[in-house]
């Protein structure tokens, strides 16, 4: 226990922001983390933390603030670029209001857990649980891309041979290829504008809740950590997230709302299901605070299980993580973990990076006519992520062993910062 727990102290590296080779190479590489990450709709936090530490050298936590830094920008722009845009098949935003009102709040709440837990948890019990959560996540994420590029092919050569039968045809008609892998004629909506793209209840609600935890996150700032106002303010975060929760999961459970965008209207959600959405909802808020990395690398792939067309999971998992990332922005601020002008240079890279790499995609979809595409976005982001990240933690692991370093937990109530 005392291995565990009594040490205290831990220092963080702040190197000083001048032109060079780092701040160059860091660029690029940033450039490259939100470009893939804002694709996927997974944020790239798995590209920004190995960039920030081993060419920029910040130590590891502060690493994980600035990331969250980067990816709060990089989901700004992508949510502004997507608001624009209609569902590839439906009449209706690319954004699914309902669904990130499921599970954002949860989100927000679990996020809070997770940043006093990366105060407290030591490195390598962090990378431990990186490596095993992103193999997990990019395997299944490659097999879903596999399976809906066999789908797409397969619509292709139907769609042929139908446009070569029938001499009618203009050849003008698209067809696409849907999540149950049904063939379905695709008519390009047009794009609309983005006030009335918005649903404003849904939209309203998620401000709600950010607002609640942005003034509970202040108010525990000028709190004496671990006092007992200080655990009355964190436990008060969790009747607004879970009350918006339960407002959307038992419209959905007795069937007045509607998960619409997987052309199936799923309603009458059953109990296990909601369930496992609150539990999915605390877990990638937990991980996102934890390791600074974006709540979509758990949102995005779970929405492709749930059968989401591949543009609006990550259209929907962005906006959601912007409502996370930004919370993780704040709290991260206000306990002093990064350096405010390098924060403010890498937020805008990844800003105009990640609108940039939404046109790009959004054209290669548009021109190929596959959605699969963005699937292994996803699964390319998440397994260079569990590459770098992965080797750094465990290269880091080792060097300490071999310096006999302390490697236990951290004090929350000692930290200062």
């Amino acid at each position: 226990m005392e291995f565990l727990w009594s040490h205290s102290g831990y220092q963080h590296v702040w190197p000083e922001m001048e032109f060079g080779w780092r701040i160059i190479v860091g660029t690029l590489i940033g450039i490259l983390g939100a470009t893939c990450g804002s694709v996927g709709g997974v944020g790239g936090g798995g590209i920004f933390v190995p960039m920030l530490i081993l060419i920029i050298g910040f130590d590891p936590k502060s690493a994980t603030a600035i990331s969250k830094c980067m990816i709060m920008g990089a989901a700004i722009s992508t949510v502004f670029f997507n608001l624009k845009l209609k569902h590839p098949t439906l009449d209706r935003p690319i954004i699914d209001y309902d669904l990130v009102l499921l599970i954002q709040p949860i989100i927000l709440l679990g996020i809070s857990i997770g940043v006093v837990l990366s105060v407290m948890f030591a490195d390598w019990m962090i990378t431990v649980l990186l490596i095993i959560l992103f193999i997990g996540t990019s395997i299944k994420a490659f097999f879903k891309g596999v399976e809906t590029w066999k789908k797409e092919t397969i619509i292709k050569e139907e769609t042929v041979k139908l446009l070569e039968s029938t001499a009618s045809c203009s050849g003008e008609e698209e067809y696409k290829c849907l999540p149950d892998g049904g063939p379905q004629k695709e008519t390009r909506k047009p794009e609309g504008t983005i006030i009335g793209n918005i649903y404003w209840k849904e939209f309203g609600l998620l401000c709600f809740v950010w607002l609640a935890h942005l003034v509970l996150h202040v108010a525990k700032t000028y709190t004496p950590s671990c006092s007992i106002a200080y655990w009355i303010l964190f436990l008060l975060e969790i009747p607004p997230s879970l009350g918006v929760y339960l407002y959307e999961a038992v419209g959905l459970y007795q069937g007045w709302r509607a998960i619409a965008s997987n052309e199936g209207q799923i309603t009458h959600w059953k109990l296990h299901h909601l369930i496992l959405s609150l539990m999915c909802g605390l877990v990638a808020g937990i991980i996102g605070g934890l390791l600074g990395i974006g709540s979509g690398f758990v949102m995005g792939p779970l929405f492709l299980e749930l059968g989401i067309a591949p543009q609006v999971a990550s259209a929907t998992a962005t906006l959601g993580m912007t409502f996370s990332a930004s919370i993780s922005v704040v709290q991260y601020y206000l306990l002093n973990r990064f350096p405010v002008p390098y924060a403010l240079y890498l937020t805008l890279v990844s800003a105009i990076a990640a609108y940039i790499g939404q046109r790009i995609i959004d054209k290669l979809v548009s021109v190929f006519q596959r959605a699969s595409l963005i699937i292994f976005v996803v699964a390319f982001t998440i397994f260079i992520s569990t590459i770098a990240l992965g080797g750094i933690g465990i290269s880091d692991m080792v060097m300490k062993i071999q310096r006999n370093e302390y490697m236990g937990f951290e004090d929350l109530c000692k930290y200062a910062g």
